[in-house]
């Protein structure tokens, strides 16, 4: 999609600004010795694999993986937010408003913890979830009636331990409290955050509130970020999705305001603009981002990349958009499911990376709820 010049919203740039150097994808780190269970270690400064990067086939094009498909897995989820598939098969999925972690096998859904001190609200409750590598840690990331945190559980495969809080004090609204977890190829936690209705907090770098942090299993600012601080990159309105590449960049979709959103590549330190601008032209002080959409046509939530292709899905927009990559640089979006299923939350890679994962989000309060709603879905191509 052409990019179009942004819209200037005529505030002064906040000093001390990033520059818009390219950003580095992130290296893996080495893998960690068997645990006994428990936490993952934390990880330190991360170092180059020795072993070589072997030469990736190519990737099939759109058409050549043909039209997407979708099979309903099951039905009757309750404003459904965060999607973990795992290695067994099963899937645990966050509901936003009954603050429930449930474990879904085949047709059935099985609460395995109940996050108690989540309080829902208009956008807020319990939101995203992420596990590490080894399945043995669960990170939920929701809202409190005094602040937004993250938390993590210890994860037996059948439930879920008492959460830990590992970082609080995330500023919260009744809208854009961000929310989205992603553990990256260093074993690093990245959190996003909204701005909670409060533009001026995005370019605040003090703030934990417009950001998308890094951090630590722990809970810790992971080494070498760039301002010593929880915070990796700043400047954003209300982040929900995250997705890592296979060459380790980092891209992330973003609300807009009224004109466009944004799907960004992620530099450390970068700043991405809100609010002294919404959408692509803000000088070389500010990161524009790869594509844009108007707000009807997306409002995007979850992102993950597979075959060649980011995958997001659109709220408002009621589409899964795929956006083919050619190393750092994104191509033209693509629509599929347009108003087939209604809003769309969250999408993620099957554990055996054959499929994607889909959930609508009908129940959430922004639309009448279809029947079956809402719903997990498994997409083929």
């Amino acid at each position: 999609m052409m990019l179009p010049r942004r819209r200037f919203l005529g505030l002064a740039a906040a000093a001390g600004v990033a520059g818009c150097s390219q950003p580095a994808p992130v290296e893996p780190s080495p893998s960690p010795a068997p645990s006994s269970g428990g936490p993952s270690p934390l990880v330190g400064s991360r170092s180059p694999s020795a072993t070589p990067t072997p030469t990736p086939s190519p990737t099939p094009t759109s058409t050549e993986l043909g039209a997407p498909k979708a099979t309903e897995l099951i039905t009757g989820l309750t404003s459904p937010w965060g999607l973990i598939p795992l290695r067994d098969g099963s899937f645990l999925v966050s509901e936003r408003d009954t603050r429930e972690i449930k474990q879904i096998v085949g047709k059935e859904a099985a609460v395995v913890a109940t996050v108690a001190e989540a309080e829902p609200n208009v956008e807020g409750g319990l939101l995203g979830i992420a596990a590490s590598a080894d399945e043995r840690v669960v990170f939920a990331y929701f809202t409190t009636d005094s602040d937004n945190r993250v938390a993590r559980f210890s994860w037996d495969g059948n439930q879920l331990g008492q959460p830990d809080v590992i970082l609080q004090g995330i500023p919260h609204g009744a809208r854009h409290d961000g929310g989205r977890l992603r553990v990256g190829p260093d074993d690093l936690l990245y959190v996003s955050t909204g701005e909670t209705g409060e533009p001026d907090l995005a370019q605040d770098r003090d703030s934990l509130a417009g950001k998308i942090l890094r951090i630590t299993p722990d809970g810790a600012p992971a080494p070498g970020n760039p301002f010593d601080s929880e915070v990796y990159s700043y400047g954003h309105r209300n982040v929900q999705g995250l997705a890592f590449d296979p060459e380790g960049w980092l891209w992330a979709s973003e609300f807009g305001d009224q004109t466009w959103d944004e799907l960004n590549l992620i530099e450390a330190g970068g700043n991405y603009g809100w609010p002294l601008v919404e959408g692509e032209g803000g000088g070389s002080d500010l990161i524009d981002p790869q594509a844009v959409w108007s707000t009807a046509e997306a409002s995007p939530s979850g992102m993950t990349y597979w075959k060649g292709s980011l995958y997001l899905a659109a709220l408002r927009g009621q589409r899964l958009w795929e956006i083919p990559l050619d190393g750092d640089r994104a191509g033209e979006p693509i629509a599929h499911f347009t108003e087939e299923y209604g809003r769309l939350r969250s999408v993620e890679v099957s554990a055996d990376g054959e499929s994607l994962l889909m959930l609508t989000n009908n129940t959430d309060g922004r639309l009448e709820p279809r029947d079956g709603d809402d719903r997990l879905l498994r997409i083929t191509r």
